[in-house]
């Protein structure tokens, strides 16, 4: 856990998930520019969407939290405001940055299920650098366990605080109980994702097909993952909200590949010429 990374002089502090949530938004932002371009797709596409998504992404995974948490660890709209401490959870902001997908694709026509698989893996790659944002913050912690690989957080963290108020460890305890290192499960489970995204890539029949096996595996691993977690309480039947929301979007999935298997198997790729330059989304002040 290391929450701040170092202080530049004058006193700001650049902190661990902020940082993380900036090599989150280059690394998957350069990498489906990348994909597009190879994909005879136009990549000023991913160049002008990349900054909505991430802004209504991060709108909706704060929001998400906020709603969730209010009057615990979120008690005024200033703190509301305050993400880069963390605090924003996964789901909202893949609901805040399908949002921002869609009314783009309203506003500016462009081939919609091809370029749902250019995103598919570098959502994978936001998800790994997100989650090892998670883990410097130490928020999104396991449960108790003894496995020689757990990891126990410094005092005043959110695992400590928790186990605290839970009487289990007393006020001058230096570190948590050992818990599951769940940041760093997810930040695997989005590497071997970002794997399997790819090499599917190439052997995919119909485009949206690459973002069809994302909506299929990633609900199945978080249910598993949210098992070991103790940050969220009973949703409801039993499940958390994150597993209750797994079950959707894993519902959702096997709806998707229906359709798609409807369709010809054609791609976007062998039919289309060199794309065409794409139209900025705000006009140059240029004359």
């Amino acid at each position: 856990m290391r929450q701040v990374l170092f202080t530049l002089p004058g006193g700001l502090e650049i902190r661990g998930y902020g940082a993380m949530l900036v090599l989150a938004f280059l690394s998957s932002t350069w990498l489906a520019w990348r994909r597009a371009r190879a994909e005879k797709l136009d990549p000023e596409v991913i160049s002008d969407m990349a900054f909505w998504i991430f802004l209504f992404g991060m709108v909706g995974a704060r929001l998400f939290y906020c709603i969730e948490y209010w009057g615990d660890d979120v008690k005024s709209v200033w703190q509301a405001f305050q993400f880069w401490r963390g605090g924003i959870v996964y789901y909202g902001g893949i609901i805040g940055g399908a949002v921002a997908f869609l009314v783009y694709h309203r506003l500016h026509r462009f081939p919609f299920r091809p370029f749902l698989d250019v995103v598919a893996p570098s959502i994978a790659v936001g998800t790994l650098f997100g989650r090892l944002g998670c883990f410097l913050n130490g928020c999104c912690y396991g449960d108790s366990c003894q496995l020689p690989w757990a990891v126990s957080f410094p005092r005043l963290s959110p695992p400590w605080s928790h186990h605290y108020a839970l009487g289990l460890i007393g006020p001058n305890a230096p570190y948590s109980l050992p818990v599951h290192p769940t940041q760093l499960y997810s930040a695997i489970d989005a590497f071997i994702l970002f794997l399997l995204l790819s090499a599917y890539f190439p052997l995919r029949k119909r485009d949206g097909e690459v973002m069809g096996l994302l909506v299929i595996c990633y609900p199945i691993t978080r249910f598993l993952i949210e098992i070991l977690r103790n940050d969220e309480g009973v949703f409801i039947l039993g499940l958390t909200i994150s597993q209750t929301i797994s079950v959707s979007l894993f519902a959702t999935g096997l709806l998707y590949w229906a359709w798609l298997l409807l369709l010809p198997k054609t791609l976007h790729r062998d039919q289309a010429p060199a794309p065409e330059p794409h139209a900025p989304l705000v006009a140059s002040a240029q004359p």
